[in-house]
């Protein structure tokens, strides 16, 4: 995946985390958190999943409809 669509998929994943109403406020803000760290040092998308997996199972919906399963 190239720099600037792993780029793109993380911020349509942040988008997803700050306009949910199935997060708590501490889930919003460890997950952008962990969005933020990735988009930084570009880490690989598969262990994003995993560690967004971790905080919520809501993230298996925002990854299917962001097409990102």
């Amino acid at each position: 995946m190239s720099s600037h669509k792993h780029k793109e998929h993380l911020e349509r994943i942040k988008e997803a985390i700050h306009s949910s109403n199935k997060l708590s406020d501490s889930e919003k803000s460890s997950s952008v958190k962990i969005v933020e760290e990735w988009f930084r040092e570009d880490k690989a998308m598969g262990t994003l999943k995993e560690e967004l997996l971790k905080i919520s199972l809501f993230f298996k919906d925002i990854f299917v409809e962001l097409g990102l399963d």
